[in-house]
């Protein structure tokens, strides 16, 4: 009995490291390439940064993790690359500006990827956007912003980009005196312009904003006038939200649609299409697990970068949703953000 009880053991034991290690072999001495489609130095790269220096120890076989920077079309590039060209081998990961979705689903040209195909792993944020000025600028409010007498110079980083439609909706729903400047690289080249004076100010997601504009905002040489949510954001509560301003119910459902749901589909990672399921299914539990790292979170915390992670099914369902918009919304939004 005794004899019979230790094989169990063995086997079992045998059995339990064989499934440990069978993954191990196929990331053991690979690299994983995480294609930002963003310029160095802004939030999207930030944080893919931050990831990558975690992400392969929750990968069985413990692969390198670099990340590289590919700008162009407001990441449609990026985008384009991992859909069309990028090996489906589960080295490579696409970040790209989430705002692209719109324009994959209003059929804009030089698109050339499926969203529905695309492999999902998550979002590390949502995007819970801001609008700031520099104070030389002379746009320390709203009240300034909505009685400036010329248009106040925004900058963005391309058509269909997050970064910009927020910019264009917020123009059309709010009536707002604004004239947007794009394409930039990314929302670093933007802060560089608004710091010249090129750029009165620009729109993006706050904690993004918060880690790598710190010293202006500190110093109050940029001010946060807007913001893009339902409710205000803890360190912003002063700082009016931009739906109280809607004067009409078509221009609430813009900036609830264009704008608040957007921020859940606004920095996905994602994989080529017909990504083998095994590797999809390591990588997507590895994404979840290092955004729950406990010193990735503290290493975030002095950066002053939150975490608020989007699911892969809640990620890919929000993708989905837009192609379920009201057909009459959905030609207002094609009209807001691609005339």
């Amino acid at each position: 009995m005794k004899k019979s009880f230790l094989a169990v053991v063995f086997m079992l034991g045998f059995f339990i490291s064989s499934t440990t290690f069978a993954a191990a072999p196929y990331y053991d001495g690979k690299t994983i390439r995480i294609i930002v489609g963003a310029s160095a130095g802004g939030g999207w790269d930030t944080y893919a940064r931050l990831i990558s220096r975690y992400f392969g120890k929750h990968i069985p076989g413990k692969p390198t993790v670099i990340v590289e920077n590919m700008i162009g079309a407001a990441s449609l590039a990026c985008v384009n690359y991992v859909s069309k060209i990028a090996k489906p081998d589960g080295l490579t990961i696409g970040v790209f500006n989430g705002g692209l979705f719109f324009s994959e689903a209003m059929g804009q040209p030089g698109i050339e990827f499926d969203a529905r195909k695309l492999v999902y792993l998550g979002a590390p944020i949502r995007d819970d956007s801001v609008t700031a000025f520099s104070k030389k600028s002379g746009i320390t409010s709203m009240e300034k912003l909505m009685s400036a007498k010329t248009p106040v110079k925004m900058g963005g980083v391309g058509r269909g980009a997050n970064v910009d439609n927020n910019i264009r909706v917020l123009k059309e729903a709010l009536g707002l005196p604004i004239q947007l400047i794009a394409p930039y690289g990314g929302t670093a080249d933007i802060r560089l312009a608004v710091e010249s004076g090129e750029l009165a100010g620009a729109s993006w997601q706050w904690s993004s904003m918060r880690a790598t504009w710190r010293k202006a905002l500190q110093s109050g040489d940029v001010v946060v006038v807007l913001q893009g949510v339902p409710k205000p954001l803890p360190d912003l509560p002063k700082v009016p939200l931009a739906i109280s301003y809607a004067k009409t119910d078509e221009a609430r459902q813009l900036i609830e649609v264009g704008i608040h749901n957007s921020g859940i589909f606004s920095r996905p990672y994602v994989l080529p299409p017909a990504t083998p399921k095994e590797q999809a299914q390591i990588l997507t539990k590895a994404f979840a697990d290092t955004l729950k790292d406990k010193e990735l979170l503290a290493e975030a915390k002095k950066m002053r970068l939150d975490f608020e992670p989007v699911s892969a099914p809640d990620l890919e369902q929000a993708v989905a949703s837009i192609r379920k918009l009201d057909p009459v919304m959905m030609a207002k939004l094609k009209d807001i953000l691609y005339k």
